[in-house]
């Protein structure tokens, strides 16, 4: 059996029926692990590489099936509602069991290639008649390197169409082993600014800079994705460095703004965090409008959305 087959890496989701992460309807598979830790993050059950306890008030019951159920007594009942001692879980899923409403959740599963690749082919009929594919998400996949890389090399050898979905932030070493398996890079840019970079997200972004410039070099189809988060990356004097940068690439399809959301602030209540962007808002039409003018003036092709 193949080394290939034999590969595993913790997943949390896998979406199908995708239409905004590559082209034609595609399944999404979502890794887990990041190493950026992004505050505007809509995927914040991404950014940890273990399993993680989720908790959804809204369909508690009140029966406190889990209180009993928690040999580490992690969980106690305050007021109206179970409160867990996260210091003390050991993420062991006794509660997750016991729980009659679903309320608990455990994020976070170990995945072979083998039946990851299974998953994936059941809609094969769906891809070839959209032009779709696979796109691989996160969290970040470089994280799991060897994983990514098996996955990738079985999907090429199963004729799958392949979208990688990065921030780019890994060694090149990573990228020189799994590039030639890639048929299209979905590249995150958030900031040009190195401080302000390292400030929001904890690493620097000359890796990231750097890779995305190694791989247009070497001719790859390229997307990058401008997330847009209002009062950090909107004014117009980070906007220009970014279309700047951008428009060195020798080698791009176009640059894609994503709008910021706050939706996911309820999965931050759920995983027991504060969600560090309350008061962010997301940009109207006009404002992302004025942004994709200003970047066309590099003479890029801009689209709002994925």
């Amino acid at each position: 059996m193949s080394g290939k087959v034999l590969a595993t890496g913790t997943i949390f989701d896998i979406k199908r029926y995708s239409i905004h992460d590559g082209p034609g309807i595609r399944t999404t598979v979502f890794f887990k692990g990041c190493p950026l830790h992004c505050p505007w993050c809509h995927n914040p059950e991404s950014q940890q590489a273990g399993k993680e306890l989720v908790f959804r008030a809204n369909r508690c019951l009140g029966c406190r099936a889990c209180v009993a159920a928690c040999g580490r007594e992690a969980i106690s009942w305050v007021g109206d509602r179970p409160v867990i001692d996260r210091e003390r879980c050991t993420l062991c899923g006794a509660c997750v069991e016991a729980c009659y409403a679903e309320a608990r959740e455990m994020v976070g599963r170990e995945m072979s290639v083998a039946r990851l690749l299974a998953e994936l082919e059941r809609d094969v009929s769906f891809y070839d008649e959209s032009g779709g594919g696979v796109t691989i998400s996160g969290g970040e996949p470089l994280a799991q390197p060897a994983f990514l890389q098996a996955l990738l090399a079985a999907c090429k050898e199963a004729e799958l169409h392949t979208t990688l979905d990065t921030c780019g932030f890994a060694p090149w070493s990573v990228l020189e082993r799994i590039r030639g398996y890639v048929d299209l890079f979905l590249y995150d840019l958030k900031l040009m600014d190195e401080a302000r970079h390292r400030e929001l997200t904890g690493v620097s972004n000359r890796l990231i800079l750097d890779n995305l410039a190694a791989l247009s070099e070497r001719g790859h189809t390229i997307i990058v994705r401008v997330p847009v988060i209002p009062g950090i990356n909107d004014d117009e004097g980070a906007v220009q460095q970014i279309g700047a940068f951008v428009a060195t690439l020798p080698h791009l399809m176009r640059l894609e703004l994503l709008p910021y959301h706050h939706i996911a602030a309820e999965k931050y209540a759920r995983l027991g965090r504060a969600y560090a962007l309350p008061e962010a808002r997301p940009p109207d039409g006009s404002r992302l409008a004025g942004i994709a003018d200003l970047l066309r003036t590099f003479d890029l092709s801009v689209r709002i959305g994925g």
